[in-house]
């Protein structure tokens, strides 16, 4: 009696997931009416979305500068992103960055924030990659990753990335990439009006 009723809970889960993706939706909300989570919440795994932990662990580090707690600093010579902290310390973390060519330097400003967003290539990327798909919405397989930061009124973000074997490189197209688990990690400390400082 017990198998029966667990077959027919079963059955009854299946035929809601069939359902549900017919059905509107919010981003970050449940695609499956609460009962599946969306890749975000998955965890960290291969099948996560995450897709492994960068090679440049995040730590606290003592930040001696002139910018103010909240404040971002990029430096593309270390390849690292600084999150400034109160009490002389900041969140450090690994990034991959414009490659020859690419890279940039200047100060802008969050302006949007995004989760698994969706990915327009340039004009400029698609003259150099015909290949490339002209739209592709946000998911695991998006190179936008988990989370984006959009700065300025710039084509440039703060993005995560599937392939965190690029973290520490110089391959992006002056985008500034992190692994998904440490992009999520920024985005849930910063708004849109976060200062950011690019240094070469």
């Amino acid at each position: 009696m017990r198998l029966m009723k667990l077959a027919a809970g079963a059955a009854a889960l299946l035929m809601l997931s069939a359902m549900a993706p017919a059905m509107a939706y919010e981003p970050g909300q449940s695609r499956f009416l609460g009962i599946f989570p969306m890749p975000s919440d998955f965890g960290v795994g291969p099948k996560s979305g995450y897709r492994g932990s960068s090679p440049i662990p995040r730590q606290t580090v003592r930040y001696d500068g002139k910018y103010a707690p909240g404040t971002i600093v990029i430096n593309t010579a270390e390849r690292r992103l600084y999150l400034v902290q109160p009490g002389g310390t900041a969140l450090k973390y690994g990034i991959g960055v414009g490659r020859d060519g690419f890279r940039w330097s200047g100060t802008k400003t969050i302006t949007r924030k995004a989760e698994w967003p969706g990915w327009t290539p340039p004009p400029q990327m698609l003259k150099r990659r015909p290949d490339l798909p002209r739209y592709m919405p946000g998911g695991i397989d998006n190179p936008l990753g988990a989370r984006a930061m959009y700065l300025g009124s710039t084509l440039y973000r703060i993005h995560g990335s599937n392939e965190p074997e690029t973290i520490g490189q110089a391959v992006s197209s002056g985008c500034f990439r992190m692994t998904n688990d440490d992009v999520s990690d920024l985005y849930n400390r910063v708004a849109v009006g976060t200062r950011v400082y690019v240094l070469n």
